[in-house]
């Protein structure tokens, strides 16, 4: 059997796994949404083993989509790290068998405190469900391991459950983008999200000629401009554009004369935008959506305020939303 085979199968299994339990969420499900949202603390996360993995990594995902979450690892936890739950928390323990010595070790002192307790686990009836407000199921028929031994599907389904809560979760806050690009500032998704074309907007040193200014003296004005285009704006005012490909198509015409005015071959209603807070990836589709390079920015009363160039997007490291 070619390896190839090998993955098509465990992808298969795993995602057959997750269909299979989708069909039992009901409402403990709803009721665990309900206990995290209302919390007024924390929610902290544990587990051992490939369970704390899962945990710490579900804990980074619902702290970047509005749920105040950090991971705790029940060995920590029991010198010293106890110390950092604290009433108005609420508590995640997963562990696939229900029975992970080191978790439970902890319960108990969870329960001292009165901290909601959120179980994902195989068997409502192990030792962990039961000291569970709210128990989520994890259980599989089959891990893709061919020993059925190695956490796999489960480990994928802990996964995938994580995500639905925080997803679940950022719908019941109306979660947006903002939101989002408020705990992302930084890397390709903050910039996506945040950086407006006010912040990339170029201001000083356009390009701009006037409506008789000859095609002559705006082909010198578009080599010094380095953007490829030209601007004809009077008086503050925006009558067109001229771009290389304008240019080149101008000089097919059997009437093309250097003398001519630069109006004579321009794009007089160019695309433009009137708002400069707009996000730069917003802006960056409409150039990928025309194929254009660059986008004039103007006011209501089409007073031109700046332009955004395909290349500023690029070294901004902006990406568009599709």
């Amino acid at each position: 059997m070619k390896y190839s085979d090998i993955a098509r199968e465990v992808l298969e299994l795993e995602a057959q796994q997750l269909v299979e339990a989708s069909k039992c969420i009901g409402e403990e499900f709803d009721r665990a949404i309900e206990l995290i949202y209302n919390t007024k603390g924390k929610l902290i996360i544990t587990g051992v083993g490939k369970s704390g993995l899962v945990g710490a990594k579900i804990a980074a995902t619902l702290a970047s989509t509005g749920t105040s979450s950090f991971f705790i690892h029940p060995t920590e936890a029991m010198h010293g790290d106890l110390g950092m739950i604290s009433k108005g928390d609420s508590v995640l323990a997963i562990s696939y068998s229900g029975e992970s010595e080191e978790l439970i070790s902890i319960l108990p002192h969870l329960k001292r405190f009165d901290i909601p307790l959120i179980s994902m686990a195989r068997d409502k009836n192990s030792t962990l469900a039961k000291y569970s407000d709210v128990f989520l199921s994890i259980k599989v028929s089959k891990e893709a391991c061919p020993l059925n031994a190695a956490p796999t599907s489960s480990t994928t389904l802990t996964m995938a459950l994580g995500d639905a809560i925080a997803v679940s979760l950022m719908k019941k806050r109306d979660f947006k983008k903002e939101d989002f690009a408020s705990f992302h500032p930084g890397g390709s998704l903050g910039k996506r999200l945040f950086i407006k074309v006010e912040n990339l907007l170029r201001k000083q040193n356009l390009p701009i000629v006037s409506r008789e200014t000859s095609i002559k003296d705006a082909i010198i004005k578009i080599s010094e401009g380095r953007i490829g285009n030209v601007i004809i704006a009077e008086d503050g005012k925006l009558y067109g554009v001229v771009s290389d490909g304008d240019l080149r198509r101008a000089l097919m015409r059997e009437d093309f004369d250097l003398t001519h005015s630069i109006i004579s071959i321009a794009t007089k209603n160019p695309k433009v935008i009137k708002d400069k807070n707009i996000l730069a990836s917003d802006a960056l589709e409409i150039i990928e959506e025309y194929k254009i390079q660059l986008l004039v920015v103007v006011d209501e009363n089409n007073t031109l305020e700046g332009v955004l160039h395909i290349h500023d997007l690029i070294e901004a490291g902006i990406s568009s939303s599709k």
